[in-house]
C-alpha cells in the first residue's frame, strides 16, 4: 500500500504562479496602507489558491513483483568441445540455486544454438540476438541482472542490446586450452587443366601452445584418393603449387594429424573445390566442299572463344582440270602432312563435313586418324550424299570407328527430325528446346541410310533410319550424324530448331566434357544439404551409398526428376568429405564450409563479449575457478567484486487499486473565501 499527496491544477502552473505573484504583492500593499481586513481577504485568496491547485490524496493497493534474472546459456557447437557442456550445465545449476537464495528473483533462461534455432552448423553463436529476443519478452523495469554462461565465441555483437541491468560472463572453458587449426587463405574457383597454380594455406595454434611445436605434417588428397605427405611449419604462409587431374570439380582435401593436447582436430581439415576447364580446344575442320552448312560449323566453333579452329575447305579437288596455272592460283595448298601425321594429336576434336576420298588423304594418313581416336582423341562425321558412294569415308581404315554402314541410298525428301527413346536420356539430346510458339522443329530435306553396327542412336528421321550415332571407340569417341542439313534449322526454315544447341553438345560430348557425360554421379552442395544427382541410359538405378566423413554409410533411395535424370537430397550433419557411389561409379563432394565459424577460433575467451560487461558494471569469471556469490546492489552502483557478482532490486509492482480524495472540496473553498472576504469587509467598514 502507498499513499501520496497529488496535485491536479485547474489552470496551469505559470498562471497559477502569476497568481501567487499577485497575492504576495496585494498582502504587501495591505500591510504598507494599514487596511485592518488583510489577514482576511489574504486567506480568502490563499484558499482560492489551493483550490485551483487541485491537492488530491492518493493511496495505491500494491502487489510487490519479483525481479527477472535472464540466463543465456550457449549451447553452440564450440560448446561441446572437451568438457565445456558439463562445466556449463554446473554453473547453470549452482547460478539457479544462488539466485533462488536471494528470493524474489524470477529466472529466465535462454538457451542459444547456432543460428539461434540450432538449424545451421556455419552460422555462428548468435547470443546478442537471443538476449535481444529475451530482452523484448520481459519488462525492463522487472530486470535486474543478466547472466551469460558462455566460452566467449560469439558472432553477432553488432547487435548487442543496451542493457537494462548489471550483466555477468561465466566464461567456461580451460586456462590451458589449446588448439591447432589450418585453413586455405587463397584457392581459386576455377583453374586451367595442365596448367600449376598457387594455393596458399596456414597452420596456426592458439592458446596455450606446448614448446616445440614448429612443425606439422600436410596430407594433400584429391577426390578421396591416397594422401600426398608434406612437413610444414606452423604459422607461416605456405603456397603450394597445385595442377588438376580432370575438368569438372576437383575436390582437395588439406589434413593435419591431431597433436597430442590438441582441443580439437575438427578445424585440421581443409575442404577445396575448384572446377578444371580447359584452356584452349584446339578442333580441325576438314569440309570436302563449299555447301551452306559448312559456314555453320564454322560459325558454331569460332563462336566460343576458348576453340582454336582450323578449318581447310578443298575448293579445287586434284580431278577439277579447268586449265587454270597453279602459280596463279589465291589458294592454300592442303598441309595433309603437317595435320595428319606430326600434329594429328594435338587436336582436340576433327569434323569431316561431308568429305570424301579424292586422293588428299592416303590410307596411312587415315589409319593416323583412326589411331588417334582409339588414343582419346574425337572424330565427327557430318554424313552428305558423298557418304553412299564409292569415295566414301566408310571405304577407308577409319570403317574400323566408324558406328554405322551406308547402304549406298541416299533419300530425297522432308522429314522431322526426332529424339529417340534412347536419346530422351542421353544429355546431348535430352531436352533439346523447339522453337518459340511451335511444337515440332523444321524438317530437313535429305538423309543417308545408314544401319548402325554400334553405338547409341540418339536421333532417328525417315522410316526411323539412324540420324545420330554416338560411339565409343577404344578412349576416344567418334559421332555420325547421317545428314548435311542440319543447317536448315539456323536458317529458320519452317520454324529451324536447336541446331546451334545441338552441335554444341555434341561437340562438348566428343571433347569429354563432365557435365555431357551419359553416366555420371555427382554431388551439388548448399550449405549443410547434398543434392545427389545420377545420370544414366537405364530405366532405373540402384541406391546409392553415401559414406560421411566419420565413416558411416547409408543407401539412399534415388527418385526420376526427368528421363535419365536421378535425384535425391540429403541432409548432412557433419562438415567434410563425403563418398559416393553407385554402381561402377564413384565421386565425391564436401559439404559445409571450408571453415564453420564455430572452429575458426576455438579458444574460450572473454575479448569480444568483455566491452558490453564493463558498460553494463558487470564481472567476468572462469567457471573452473567455481561460481562466486551472487548479493544485492544499488543501481549505478559496480556490480561485480571478488569472489561476489551482483543483481540490482527494482523493487517493482503492479497496482491493483487506487483510492482518490480531493483535500479541499470546491463547495468548502468557496464558503470559506467568502466568509473571509465578507468578513474583511464588515472589520474595515465598523474601524471606518
Amino acid at each position: 500500500m502507498s499513499m501520496d499527496i497529488l496535485f491536479e491544477p485547474l489552470l496551469p502552473w505559470p498562471i497559477l504562479l502569476i497568481l501567487g505573484i499577485a497575492t504576495a504583492l496585494f498582502l504587501v500593499l495591505s500591510l504598507y496602507r494599514g487596511l485592518s481586513g488583510w489577514a482576511l481577504r489574504s486567506l480568502a485568496a490563499l484558499v482560492l489558491l489551493a483550490t485551483l491547485a487541485g491537492p488530491v490524496w492518493q493511496r495505491e493497493d500494491r502487489e510487490i513483483l519479483d525481479d527477472i534474472a535472464i540466463l543465456v546459456i550457449d549451447r553452440s557447437s564450440s560448446q561441446s568441445l572437451s568438457d565445456r557442456e558439463s562445466l556449463t550445465d554446473a554453473a547453470a545449476a549452482e547460478l539457479e540455486r544462488k539466485l533462488a537464495r536471494l528470493g524474489g528473483i524470477e529466472i529466465r533462461r535462454v538457451e542459444v544454438s547456432n543460428g539461434i534455432d540450432g538449424t545451421s552448423n556455419d552460422s555462428g553463436t548468435r547470443m546478442m540476438t537471443a538476449l535481444q529476443q529475451a530482452l523484448s519478452e520481459a519488462p525492463l523495469s522487472r530486470i535486474s541482472g543478466i547472466f551469460m554462461i558462455s566460452d566467449g565465441i560469439v558472432h553477432d555483437m553488432e547487435r548487442a542490446p543496451e542493457l537494462p541491468a548489471p550483466a555477468h560472463l561465466l566464461l567456461t572453458g580451460h586456462k590451458d586450452d589449446w588448439d591447432r587449426r589450418l585453413f586455405v587463405e587463397n584457392a581459386p574457383a576455377y583453374a586451367i587443366l595442365g596448367e600449376e597454380f598457387k594455393l596458399t594455406l596456414r597452420v596456426e595454434d592458439q592458446g596455450a601452445v606446448p614448446e616445440g611445436q614448429t612443425s606439422t605434417p600436410l596430407e594433400i588428397a584429391v577426390d578421396g584418393g591416397p594422401p600426398m605427405l608434406f612437413n610444414i611449419p606452423v604459422g607461416e604462409a605456405i603456397e603450394l603449387p597445385v595442377s588438376l587431374p580432370h575438368g569438372g570439380r576437383n575436390v582437395l582435401q588439406f589434413t593435419v594429424p591431431e597433436a597430442e593436447g590438441e582441443l580439437t582436430s575438427r578445424n585440421n581439415t581443409a575442404l577445396v573445390q575448384i572446377n578444371g576447364v580447359r584452356d584452349r580446344l584446339r578442333v580441325l575442320l576438314v569440309s570436302g566442299e563449299p555447301h551452306p552448312g559448312g559456314r555453320t560449323w564454322r560459325n558454331l566453333l569460332k563462336s566460343d572463344s576458348s576453340v582454336d579452329l582450323v578449318h581447310f575447305t578443298i575448293l579445287r579437288p586434284p580431278d577439277k582440270q579447268d586449265g587454270v596455272p597453279v602459280g596463279e592460283l589465291s589458294l592454300i595448298a592442303f598441309p595433309t602432312r603437317e595435320l595428319f601425321v606430326e600434329k594429328v594429336n594435338d587436336f582436340d576434336l576433327i569434323v569431316f563435313d561431308r568429305y570424301k576420298r579424292r586422293g588428299l588423304l592416303p590410307s596411312v594418313y587415315m589409319e593416323n586418324v583412326r589411331d588417334y581416336v582409339e588414343n582419346g582423341g574425337a572424330v565427327l562425321i557430318s554424313a552428305g550424299p558423298d557418304f553412299a558412294a564409292a569415295e566414301s569415308l566408310f571405304r577407308t581404315p577409319l570403317s574400323d570407328i566408324i558406328p554405322a554402314s551406308p547402304t549406298a541410298r541416299v533419300i530425297e525428301q522432308g522429314f522431322l527430325p526426332k529424339v529417340t527413346e534412347l536419346g530422351e536420356r542421353h544429355p546431348v539430346t535430352a531436352g533439346l528446346p523447339t522453337p518459340q510458339g511451335q511444337e515440332t522443329w523444321g524438317r530437313w530435306m535429305r538423309q543417308v541410310e545408314v544401319n548402325a553396327r554400334s553405338g547409341q542412336t540418339l536421333m532417328s528421321g525417315i522410316d526411323e533410319n539412324p540420324l545420330l550415332i554416338l560411339d565409343r571407340v577404344g578412349e576416344g569417341r567418334v559421332a555420325l550424324l547421317a545428314s548435311d542439313h542440319a543447317w536448315l534449322w539456323s536458317r529458320g526454315f519452317e520454324g529451324g530448331g536447336p541446331q546451334l544447341e545441338l552441335l554444341r553438345r555434341l561437340a562438348h560430348w566428343m571433347m569429354k566434357e563432365p557435365e555431357l557425360e551419359e553416366e555420371a554421379l555427382w554431388g551439388e552442395p548448399s550449405g549443410q544439404s547434398l543434392r545427389i544427382i545420377r545420370r544414366s541410359l537405364a530405366d532405373t538405378v540402384p541406391p546409392v551409398t553415401l559414406t560421411s566423413p566419420s565413416g558411416n554409410s547409408i543407401e539412399l533411395e534415388l527418385s526420376q526428376t526427368a528421363p535419365g535424370r536421378f535425384e535425391t537430397l540429403f541432409e548432412g550433419d557433419e562438415i567434410g568429405l563425403y563418398r559416393m557411389a553407385n554402381g561402377d561409379l564413384e565421386s565425391v563432394v564436401g559439404l559445409g564450409p571450408q571453415a564453420p565459424q564455430e572452429f575458426v577460433n576455438t579458444i574460450a575467451s572473454s575479448e569480444r563479449i568483455k566491452p558490453l560487461i564493463e558498460s553494463a558494471r558487470g564481472g567476468i569469471v572462469w567457471v573452473e575457478d567455481a561460481i562466486p556469490n551472487v548479493r544485492a546492489v544499488r543501481a549505478e552502483r559496480p556490480a561485480a567484486g571478488r569472489n561476489w557478482i551482483g543483481v540490482t532490486p527494482r523493487s517493482a509492482y503492479e497496482v491493483d487499486g487506487i483510492t482518490r480524495l480531493s483535500l479541499i472540496p470546491p463547495w468548502l473553498a468557496l464558503l470559506v473565501a467568502a466568509m473571509a472576504i465578507v468578513g474583511a469587509w464588515l472589520l474595515e467598514g465598523r474601524r471606518n
